[in-house]
């Protein structure tokens, strides 16, 4: 049942309907049942992962839980208690990481071996859950806070179960976590029309991007990699670009409805995408998108490398042989290239995705130990932090660095990646994009025009908040006509070009469904 089906509205308008309807102490219960309906519904019996997942977390939760309450009488005890903790984790972390590298990365893992067992190796091919990764890192998570003594374990299994399947966010997230997400899919919420609104407006603003922008630019981009080899550099670099703009749509589409959805219900799910096109460096443009999976990555990963013995004995290592701040930046920088390289294998089995993390990993190792040098640099060309042109130009830098980033995630194998990379710089033959060819590729005119307009449309609103302006506030202080034209205007859009002028509408899935 995907997000752009007229049966999800259907299904969430019937929710939301008996939600406010029923006593506010078995709202939480129907969320439950809403959420594993809809889980069945898109995933069938790949619900038993699920279940799966939520019980072995439940079971180290309270185990965690029973652990921290222990007295800890002595040094001795406390030691002990703590192997004891290690080890649960430990081995929630090795099950539900396990469960998730066999489904996910099997069948990659068994075409590598291949050779060495002589091709006898037997072939597998597992149905990739939905949203495997999101609840998988989710659930991990709340473990790991439970280890740490952050909050009370949940003690109630259906509570913990909802925390895990609450539908708007199990597609592909926003990473909640439980201390934020837990306590609010239980409380009480009454009918305020105003969060309605709000999340119908933010609904809108996702369906917007996604099916108006997104689903035409995957048009052209679907029609030119699937024959890559047949184009010149210039239209595969047109098809990099739409593909961008899909990506970036499809992607920020696809947490604004979630948002908005569970707004609905009175539940603010984290915020996962902060106008990373106005980043001013690589870094900054990956801590902007997915910002759930990077704090995970940054909580989970990056810190315990950084205090871990390994990188503590380099550490002082480096500290000694290597004179300068570079010398006390190394492990950090290690342990930054490490968390990039799992964020390539995250988004998939497949090795353009590891030079992907490859790629971004070593360009950001690369700015955060030259980082002095280049502030050297910019104090002898005399350019200011503050100069707009400098500004500008750290913007266009990033966003030329993720494009070519983007050939490793859309090609169909790494080699055609590279193939693309260097027919765009070989053979770019530029008349392509005024000579007709872009126009033999799926797309009309007028449809070119509705994508690009549409992007632009996003970029403005994105400059007015990264400027400091905040679209509701602005919007309040509106008439009540206007406020609903913020729901209406996307609407007639997306009705319009969204759907009616796309011939046969077909409900699509989203990108990240897929990772």
């Amino acid at each position: 049942m995907a997000f752009t089906s007229v049966s999800f509205l259907i299904f969430l308008l019937a929710t939301l309907v008996l939600y406010y309807l029923l006593p506010k102490k078995l709202q939480w219960v129907l969320l439950l049942i809403a959420s594993y309906g809809f889980y069945w519904i898109g995933g069938g019996k790949t619900v038993l992962y699920l279940v799966f997942t939520t019980l072995t977390v439940y079971l180290s939760g309270r185990a965690l839980g029973a652990l921290n309450a222990r007295p800890k009488a002595d040094a001795a005890a406390a030691a002990r208690i703590r192997r004891q903790k290690k080890w649960v984790v430990l081995a929630t972390v090795l099950v539900d990481f396990g469960l998730l590298f066999v489904v996910k990365y099997g069948s990659f893992t068994v075409e590598l071996l291949q050779p060495l067992a002589g091709g006898k190796l037997p072939a597998v091919d597992f149905v990739l859950p939905l949203g495997i990764s999101f609840y998988m890192f989710q659930s991990v998570g709340y473990v790991i806070d439970c280890y740490r003594g952050k909050y009370p374990v949940e003690r109630n299994l259906l509570k913990l179960a909802l925390f895990t399947s609450f539908f708007p966010q199990i597609v592909q997230g926003p990473i909640s976590r439980f201390r934020d997400l837990g306590p609010q899919l239980t409380a009480p919420h009454r009918l305020d029309w105003d969060k309605i609104k709000y999340g119908i407006q933010l609904a809108m603003w996702g369906y917007f991007k996604k099916l108006v922008i997104a689903e035409r630019a995957a048009v052209l981009v679907d029609t030119v990699l699937a024959h890559y080899y047949n184009y010149s550099g210039s239209v595969i670099m047109a098809a990099i670009f739409f593909y961008c703009i899909q990506l970036y749509c499809d992607f920020s589409g696809g947490i604004d409805i979630p948002r908005g959805v569970a707004e609905m219900f009175g539940i603010e799910l984290a915020e996962n995408f902060r106008r990373p096109l106005y980043a001013t460096s690589l870094a900054d443009y990956w801590r902007r998108w997915h910002m759930t999976l990077g704090q995970w990555m940054r909580d989970y990963l990056f810190y315990p490398l950084t205090l871990s013995k390994p990188l503590g004995k380099l550490g002082k290592w480096t500290r000694r042989h290597i004179p300068g701040k570079l010398g006390k930046l190394i492990p950090a920088a290690l342990a930054t290239f490490v968390v990039y390289f799992v964020i390539g294998i995250w988004h998939g089995a497949n090795f353009r995705y590891i030079v992907f993390g490859l790629w971004n990993g070593t360009l950001i190792t690369a700015s955060f130990l030259l980082e002095g040098w280049f502030a050297g640099v910019r104090t002898r060309l005399h350019i200011r932090d503050d100069s707009r042109l400098w500004h500008l130009f750290q913007i266009v830098r990033t966003c030329v660095l993720v494009f070519l980033g983007r050939y490793l995630t859309r090609a169909p194998r790494l080699l055609a990646a590279g193939w693309m990379m260097w027919q765009s710089v070989a053979n770019p033959c530029f008349s392509n994009l005024w000579d007709g060819t872009l126009l033999t590729l799926g797309l009309t005119m007028t449809d070119i025009v509705i994508t690009l307009c549409g992007m632009a449309a996003v970029l403005a609103l994105e400059y007015y908040q990264e400027r400091g302006g905040h679209v509701r506030a602005a919007l309040e202080q509106k008439h009540w006509l206007v406020q609903w034209l913020g729901i209406l205007l996307p609407l007639v859009a997306i009705l319009l070009f969204g759907i009616l002028l796309r011939g046969d509408y077909i409900p699509s899935a989203f990108i990240y469904q897929q990772f």
